[in-house]
């Protein structure tokens, strides 16, 4: 097989897992037009149509969708060969990405990342943000990180954080206009912020827990949002009690624009962990992040 032959499977690889020209171009390095002449090149020596070309997306035929399943992993075995290599030199390197909610990664994965990517600036770090419960094997991502929770049964799953706690907050100013609610009941006299959960499309059930059993309330109210940070900025600015993780809140109630009520009802849970398959064979740069990550309590 001659290097123009590899170049058009590695192309046809891209444009396959990214199901776009212009995304496989630009993580590729190369311009749509590139890529979009070597799967000619390679449909017309195959004889195959391999790719379903519309204006708005790109499907694999049933003849990619086999090349796809045979040379994806075996691709892959090869990139974390390469990727090994790396061991022999001083520093760790490569890629790494990682899949993560935007609060996770401002209150706990980015202060630790830091640090890192300036002892070790060989690393490259990519950080999907997204509150979807995302497929990390299926999207080719090396971990994610999420709540322990969470997190499903087959992976391994590093806590980078302490327990967390659910927390029912509203500003200052609501509460002394509504009242403050004394049991879990009452929150239905109360205006509530929604949070619609992206993965399943509902609304957040809130949380708590009583005479130890575990209660899930269904709220109402006149807003609702699917990203934590604007339902943390409507109950800032008055607009009712919000139910939010205390990553998120910790630094308002410490500065009293916030205050937490029914906070005997909210029990500690499993904070954020990383996450990735248990068959993953880590790369140095991804060994070291794990164990740099880590929470040490």
């Amino acid at each position: 097989m001659n290097r123009q032959q590899l170049s058009e499977l590695a192309a046809f690889l891209a444009v396959a897992r990214q199901r776009s020209f212009t995304r496989a171009a630009a993580q590729s390095g190369v311009t749509p037009s590139a890529l979009s002449h070597a799967m000619r090149g390679l449909e017309e020596r195959l004889g195959l149509r391999l790719l379903h070309r519309t204006t708005r997306s790109v499907n694999l035929t049933e003849a990619g969708e086999r090349l796809f399943a045979t040379l994806a992993p075996r691709l892959d075995e090869i990139a974390a060969e390469v990727a090994a290599l790396s061991a022999l030199r001083e520093k760790p390197a490569g890629l790494v990405r990682i899949s993560a909610d935007e609060l996770s990664l401002k209150t706990t994965l980015w202060p630790k990342l830091a640090p890192i990517l300036r002892e070790f600036p060989d690393i490259r770090v990519e950080v999907d943000t997204d509150y979807r419960l995302t497929d990390i094997v299926a999207e080719r991502f090396d971990a994610g990180v999420r709540f322990g929770d969470i997190v499903a049964k087959d992976m391994v799953a590093v806590p980078i954080g302490p327990d967390a706690r659910m927390l029912a907050v509203a500003a200052p100013e609501y509460l002394d206009r509504c009242g403050r609610p004394a049991a879990i009941e009452d929150l239905t006299d109360h205006a509530c912020i929604n949070l619609r959960l992206p993965t399943y499309g509902g609304l957040y059930a809130w949380e708590f827990e009583e005479e130890g059993r575990e209660r899930r309330v269904r709220v109402e109210g006149p807003l609702t949002f699917s990203s934590v940070f604007p339902v943390l900025q409507a109950a800032l600015e008055g607009f009712g009690i919000a139910c939010l993780p205390d990553a998120a809140v910790q630094p308002h109630l410490d500065s009293g624009a916030l205050e937490a009520v029914l906070s005997d009802f909210s029990p500690p849970f499993a904070g954020y962990h990383l996450y990735y398959p248990s068959r993953r064979q880590p790369t140095p740069a991804f060994a070291l992040l794990v164990e740099r990550l880590r929470w040490r309590g």
